[in-house]
């Protein structure tokens, strides 16, 4: 499947989370849940749940829809549970990685599930390693695992203060025991993480999540945001905050808003997809040119090319159609089919294009080579000219908070100008959004974000390269 998912050059997805706690079906809305975010992840997908005396598990290769029957559901008993949905960033695609991860320690079982990317895991793990510590996966949220079982604070609260107090990077974490279920977010909030209240009275209870999608599947009420650094608990007393870490300069994805989040998500006080159609006005505003249609790479250039479309006045039209029914694993007839791997997902419709000028709308440009491929086919299709829009900046850098990317060698826009990007994808002319035409949806503020892929200004340094090794990003950061 990453070999699949490599052909259409993105980002890759990174991974999801969803808890419940106080709720009788805790497990079903879990998998509920995991189902509406499914798009951030599709290698693995895992539940744990709490009867209040032992933790039930069960996690699997695969998609949600796959890996949970009625009958696994039924055994996953209790009223409360965390689940997980996995893209690697960290460790490889095996059974040995994919969570909640659960153990046994001291103080009896406990389950985590993790968004994000630790950038001192490797030198963490080194240190527990020469303790004595024995590593079933090669995951860096196993490292969380290991600083609270060795931790020597009498409380579980204080073991999960102190671990997180030595981990570095990204994490929107859920843990869960046999009593409680606890939420924390790192203190420059990169990933994102909800809070909601299940609506009946009579089956209440607390729901945490990576996006409202979630929440809006299952019928809970949205509350609030995990605020960054904050850590809550949910258990025989209710729920209950506290932030324990100092505070530190908020560095929140601006691509969840361009590419990672669904696009009916409320993300960081926003709608994805208003955002998303406003990044796509002010590329129209910015980057104007004579054509007859405007056409997006679906699905997720769509929304930016309705804002493009108003915004010029230009008609929209489906000029490229999306088969969402692309399994898994597909062969290819040995007489090879040109473009194939585009093709087996995007088709050109030669009624829209024909003899047409045509601005086509993608949210980003990684290596570039699917690109070329589409303006190819769109060619093919008969269109005149091909203008290519880009809804963000040039991606010049690679991330290490918690999203897989490609190498800065791989990255097209890190090596090459604007005018040779342009000839190699064949466009006519080529232009991107502004760094700072991408925050016209917060009025030119900045602040408060993550933008390292588009700036290479990373918030949270690291002074070690261990961690690159997990993702594959060691002559990335070679290159700085």
């Amino acid at each position: 499947m990453r070999g699949q998912s490599r052909m259409f050059d993105k980002f890759k997805e990174e991974c999801a989370v969803m808890g419940v706690y106080g709720h009788p079906e805790a497990a079903n809305l879990v998998y509920l849940g995991l189902y509406a975010l499914q798009h951030r992840g599709q290698e693995s997908s895992g539940i744990v749940s709490s009867d209040s005396k032992i933790l039930i598990s069960h996690r699997q290769m695969g998609l949600v829809a796959d890996v949970f029957k009625e009958d696994v559901i039924k055994r996953l008993e209790g009223s409360s549970a965390i689940g997980h949905n996995r893209y690697s960033t960290t460790g490889h695609s095996h059974l040995r990685n994919a969570q909640p991860f659960v153990v046994e320690y001291s103080q009896g079982p406990i389950a985590i599930s993790h968004n994000g990317n630790l950038v001192n895991a490797q030198v963490l793990r080194a240190e527990l390693e020469e303790q004595g510590s024995i590593f079933q996966s090669t995951s860096d949220t196993e490292v969380i695992i290991h600083l609270i079982a060795t931790s020597k604070e009498p409380s579980l609260m204080g073991r999960v203060i102190e671990a997180l107090a030595r981990v570095r990077g990204a994490y929107s974490l859920l843990f869960l025991t046999p009593d409680r279920m606890i939420a924390a977010r790192d203190p420059s909030g990169f990933r994102p993480l909800v809070l909601g209240r299940l609506r009946s009275r009579q089956r209440g209870g607390y729901v945490v999540a990576s996006e409202t999608c979630a929440l809006d599947l299952i019928e809970a009420e949205y509350l609030r945001e995990v605020e960054p650094g904050e850590i809550i608990t949910f258990g025989p007393r209710g729920m209950e905050s506290l932030k324990p870490f100092p505070p530190a300069p908020h560095a929140k994805c601006v691509f969840e808003y361009i590419y990672f989040s669904r696009p009916d998500s409320k993300l960081f006080g926003h709608n994805v997809y208003q955002v998303r159609k406003e990044l796509g006005r002010q590329l129209a505003r910015e980057n104007p040119v004579e054509a007859d249609l405007v056409t997006p790479v679906p699905d997720s250039g769509v929304p930016a090319a309705i804002g493009y479309a108003e915004e010029s006045g230009l008609p929209l039209e489906f000029g490229l159609i999306r088969n969402h029914y692309v399994g898994r694993t597909f062969i290819e007839p040995q007489q090879s089919i040109r473009h194939f791997g585009v093709k087996i997902k995007l088709n050109a419709q030669r009624e829209v294009l024909e003899g047409k000028r045509v601005v086509v709308v993608d949210d980003s440009i990684v290596r570039g080579t699917t690109s070329r491929k589409i303006i190819r086919m769109l060619r093919d299709a008969g269109a005149k000219e091909v203008h290519m829009r880009i809804s963000s900046p040039p991606t010049i850098s690679p991330c290490y908070y918690g999203i897989d990317t490609p190498t800065r060698s791989e990255l097209i826009a890190s090596n090459n100008s604007i005018e040779e990007i342009r000839r190699f994808i064949e466009a006519d002319t080529l232009a991107y959004l502004s760094r700072e035409g991408m925050y016209t949806f917060l009025n030119g503020e900045k602040h408060g974000f993550c933008d390292a892929c588009f700036s290479g200004d990373y918030p949270v340094h690291f002074d070690d390269a261990g961690h690159t090794r997990q993702l594959h990003l060691f002559d990335a950061l070679q290159q700085r």
